[in-house]
């Protein structure tokens, strides 16, 4: 099978490239690509004219959370394919908090049969770092690893206990595994609902304070230094968090970071009346960290964006803003959300497609999220400059709470290609 795909703008910012012309696509895999391509080979299968519209590798997230296995009423491995692939995200990484959680090898195989069986998007399984993800003992990684596990995690559960995420680390990178902690401090947090801000005040909810982050990006740096772990924090959310990771790295360490698209685009503020669609973790934060990200992440500061995909059912957002659930459906608007930022200024369109394709693929060492010879034939087709209005009624994902909903965005998902074939087309 023979695909030409001409007359594109082609955006690769593994190799920094931003050029007129097109790709070759044979078998599943990039024959040929650039400004030279400008004709279909003879005998070719397909031709699609990219009428100038952008070419760009299919984006990768690393942080989607599914309902399947356990919760599938959420969302299932084949509905979330559906929907990251209207973001145009051609690969995922599957959380391991599910009911049962993915601490052992036959979930792994689980999340690796369905996924396949969804016939969409590549999904991955990340492994939890900590049986049942009490924090109390560690997974069997090597075992999930050799299983195909490309991440381990805690996912939204922070291990509290210094020693067991010191074993973890230490084990992982004898393994040569890639291990994520996401960053917050329970004791401090406590029943936190939003950021500790004075607006949080003003709405009479209790504030999750920014040094429940410092604090546990702090001791995990230690503790990736002495056992001389990379290591992924996940979620970040503050400055300060930031000048932590730069001063880490700054002594030579392996450090990696991700940052939720939503902590780009909104602040604590965009709550406001009590929207518990804007309810997160982490929270929307005050505009001067939303700022700091943003400067981090056109300084090339931030690995990976991620859509932090975690949909949850009516009937646990339509509750008072203390009680409801938190999670947001992200898979269909995090590109628009850093396009915004393309539009507003502070970033050209490699800047921001970066930490979405070759950052995240690089870090977990997954083929894609580039365009080059012999590489997948992962890719989408997207307007920049496309209006449109997220409506949850209209999103692909099962559950809809999309903080995003009623709000005008630009920039969309014409067509999406995994393995070099068309799997999303918008009409």
């Amino acid at each position: 099978m023979i695909t030409a795909i001409l007359n594109a703008r082609l955006l690769d910012p593994a190799s920094n490239t931003d050029t007129s012309g097109g790709v070759i696509i044979e078998d599943g895999k990039i024959a040929a690509w650039g400004g030279g391509v400008t004709a279909a080979p003879s005998g070719a299968d397909e031709i699609i004219d990219a009428q100038e519209l952008c070419l760009a590798p299919g984006l990768i997230d690393l942080r989607v959370k599914t309902g399947e296995p356990g919760e599938e009423h959420r969302e299932t491995l084949a509905t979330a394919s559906k929907a990251a692939l209207a973001g145009g995200v051609t690969q995922f990484v599957v959380m391991p908090d599910t009911k049962p959680v993915i601490d052992d090898v036959a979930l792994v195989q689980f999340i690796a049969r369905k996924g396949a069986e969804a016939s969409g998007a590549r999904i991955h399984a990340a492994g939890a770092l900590t049986v049942g993800l009490t924090g109390e003992a560690m997974a069997e990684i090597g075992l999930m690893q050799d299983a195909g596990a490309v991440l381990f995690t805690n996912g939204d559960v922070p291990v509290t206990d210094p020693g067991v995420m010191k074993r973890a680390l230490a084990y992982a990178t004898s393994r040569g595994a890639i291990v994520a902690s996401r960053i917050d401090t329970p004791a401090l947090t406590g029943t936190g609902v939003m950021a500790s801000t004075g607006f949080a005040a003003r709405l009479g909810l209790k504030g999750m304070p920014a040094e429940s982050e410092w604090i546990a990006a702090a001791r995990d740096l230690v503790l990736a230094e002495t056992t001389g772990a990379f290591l992924i924090l996940d979620g970040v959310s503050t400055g300060r968090s930031l000048e932590l990771i730069s001063e880490a790295r700054a002594r030579g360490m392996g450090v990696g970071c991700t940052v939720n698209a939503y902590s780009l685009f909104f602040n604590d503020l965009d709550i406001g009346d009590y929207l518990t669609y804007c309810k997160v973790n982490p929270p929307f934060r005050k505009e001067e960290d939303r700022q700091a990200l943003v400067t981090a992440l056109a300084a090339g500061e931030i690995d990976a964006i991620v859509s932090g995909h975690d949909p949850q059912p009516p009937e646990s957002k339509r509750l008072p803003f203390a009680e409801a659930s938190f999670g947001a459906a992200g898979l269909e608007t995090t590109l628009s959300a850093v396009l915004s930022l393309v539009h507003d200024g502070p970033l050209d369109l490699l800047s921001a497609l970066r930490p979405l394709t070759s950052g995240p693929a690089e870090m977990l060492g997954l083929a894609g999220g580039q365009i080059e010879e012999g590489a997948p034939a992962d890719l989408i087709l997207f307007d920049p400059e496309r209006p449109w209005k997220c409506l949850r009624e209209n999103l692909m994902s099962r559950s809809t709470n999309s903080p995003f909903d009623g709000r005008l965005l630009q920039g969309q998902v014409l067509r999406a290609l995994v393995g070099g074939t068309t799997v999303f087309q918008r009409d």
